[in-house]
């Protein structure tokens, strides 16, 4: 870090504001491209679909309760795991506290996993959450949204993930995001969704990172986000990584 040109005031000014107009450049281009992902074209979605709710089961009609948006997190919680993913937990930290305000622009957001819902309800406890969380452990949620995949496939490296076929993926559960809308006559579509690294725009510590002089300071681990611990495991001087 200490190996970093020093300048004047006057120069580091004028350094920023080249730096600025990059910037503003690449406002605008991300202004585009939301306007683009608003005009997608939409599917609707044919299939029923059953949660189990802690209140019991519900439609993804259900999942919009009362709205017109909505949002679904896919959570990587497998069925015979003890615990969620660390990074799908990392991003669930940042929208917990902000459903009050997707609500008042008519939008839902429901997270969903395939874990039974009593391991969700334990992990939700243990993370001091809020947001409502709904298992998909009895329909083909997951498998339409291509976020589960059959272990043979994962093994063989055939896995069908962020519209590439036949990738190489580490579990049987992948994180993503989407999101639906539903007209006044209940049809539900399916608008848009996000794998990947497309769920960044959703995790406000990278934002935060990304302007500090290390920025992310990933280039010497194993993978993206090794750095990453459940909130209440930071202090463990030994953690089990699920994506390791």
């Amino acid at each position: 870090m200490t190996n970093h040109s020093i300048v004047s005031s006057d120069e580091w000014v004028a350094a920023r504001k080249e730096l600025l107009q990059k910037e503003k450049e690449f406002s605008r281009l991300r202004e585009e491209l939301t306007q683009q992902r608003r005009n997608l074209p939409w599917e609707r979605v044919e299939k029923q679909y059953t949660f189990d709710g802690p209140h019991g089961e519900l439609s993804l009609g259900d999942l919009f309760a009362g709205r017109s948006q909505l949002i679904v997190y896919h959570f990587m919680f497998g069925p015979d795991w003890e615990e969620g993913c660390k990074a799908c937990s990392l991003l669930a930290d940042h929208y917990d506290s902000i459903l009050i305000h997707l609500q008042q622009r008519d939008v839902s957001l429901v997270t969903v996993s395939r874990a039974p819902l009593a391991k969700l309800e334990a992990y939700k406890q243990r993370m001091n959450w809020s947001f409502p969380w709904v298992s998909s452990a009895s329909n083909d949620f997951n498998w339409d949204y291509q976020v589960s995949f059959r272990q043979e496939d994962v093994d063989a490296g055939k896995v069908n993930y962020n519209y590439q076929e036949g990738v190489t993926f580490p579990s049987t559960e992948a994180p993503g995001m989407s999101t639906f809308c539903k007209d006044d006559d209940g049809a539900i579509y399916h608008t848009y969704s996000a794998f990947a690294r497309g769920l960044e725009n959703f995790l406000g510590v990278y934002n935060f990172l990304d302007i500090v002089p290390k920025g992310r300071d990933e280039d010497d681990l194993p993978y993206t986000m090794a750095w990453i611990r459940h909130k209440d495991r930071y202090a463990e001087s030994s953690v089990v990584d699920l994506e390791a």
